[in-house]
């Protein structure tokens, strides 16, 4: 498993069994803590359950409670450990992003309290980089970094993508330093600007085409020129999409222990298997439905896209506390 933002990993460590005592509870990005019918259905089940991550300097259970409980239910006195090193605000975002990854998944509400809590212990993060920790879509951590200004939070003028580049939010000042940089070397290559400006490839030729065309080096909105030359832009750059691979999905909840050993998640896995398999193949058959039939078709499409839809809200608004 990678981590964003320079999260030291953990996966090369050694393993180490470790008393159950000695631990201290995760800081958990659960607001509703544990699922005690979670913990008794894996202290239940045969399934070999993996290592548990641990914050060295704390004892601190960053990945793993439930298998935790889980143990102590058995019986168990020690449980496998890999231990992570690094800091607190580290530590708590390799919980958020592998209670992502596996297990039970967070909720809407534990996810958008973690994002609130990462874009305060880590401003220079991107939104698109806390977005992929989270499983939140880039513009709602844009919003929750706007609240977190307005209530005080410094703004950062700088932004770590997923790929690690340091880029800026203030894009005016790089312009200039372009422009300047133009002036006084004009003949110089289209990188050579950019390295010397600090801005991507494609803002320093929009700079030099705006000056060359007597404009501001800064568009002031929609000009002429802008359209003319659009800056393109990264795959990293773009919004992440709201649409998720059903596949993947289906066989991360095939992983997951509470669904696999009992027989109301294998009869939901079967349900959605039945429910969501072929979906995007929908435009090879469009065409070949018959002109009386596409109302009908239609109709039935709609309904069960209402039906997932109810199915979506119920779920993110569920906030009961685990049975």
């Amino acid at each position: 498993m990678s981590h964003h933002g320079g999260v030291a990993s953990w996966t090369d460590c050694s393993e180490e069994r470790v008393l159950i005592d000695s631990l201290l509870p995760a800081d958990s990005p659960r607001l509703c803590g544990e699922s005690q019918e979670h913990a008794r259905i894996l202290a239940a089940s045969e399934a070999v359950l993996p290592p548990i991550v641990v914050h060295r300097s704390t004892m601190r259970v960053i990945d793993g409670m439930h298998r935790v409980r889980a143990a102590a239910l058995r019986g168990e006195n020690e449980i496998l450990v890999r231990f992570y090193e690094g800091d607190d605000d580290d530590a708590f975002i390799i919980a958020v992003e592998t209670n992502i990854a596996h297990g039970l998944p967070l909720s809407l509400a534990d996810r958008t309290a973690a994002a609130t809590r990462i874009v305060v212990a880590r401003p220079q993060w991107s939104d698109r980089r806390i977005a992929a920790v989270t499983g939140l879509a880039a513009s709602t951590v844009g919003g929750i970094r706007r609240r977190s200004t307005e209530h005080g939070e410094q703004p950062n003028n700088t932004r770590v993508g997923r790929d690690g580049k340091v880029r800026p939010t203030d894009r005016t000042s790089g312009r200039l330093r372009a422009s300047e940089f133009i002036k006084d070397r004009p003949k110089a290559s289209v990188r050579e600007i950019a390295r010397a400006a600090g801005v991507s490839p494609a803002t320093a030729l929009d700079v030099r085409n705006r000056l060359r065309d007597g404009l501001s080096p800064v568009p002031d909105g929609k000009s002429a020129v802008s359209r003319k030359y659009p800056a393109p832009r990264s795959p990293l750059d773009r919004e992440m999409p709201s649409v998720v691979d059903s596949g993947i999905v289906l066989q991360d909840l095939k992983k997951d222990p509470s669904l696999r050993f009992t027989e109301i998640g294998r009869a939901l896995l079967r349900w959605l298997d039945t429910h969501t398999a072929g979906l995007e193949m929908w435009k090879e058959h469009a065409d070949n439905i018959p002109a009386h039939s596409k109302q009908a078709i239609a109709r039935l499409a709609r309904q069960n896209s209402d039906a997932w839809t109810e199915l979506a809200v119920y779920l993110e608004r569920y906030r009961k506390t685990p049975r």
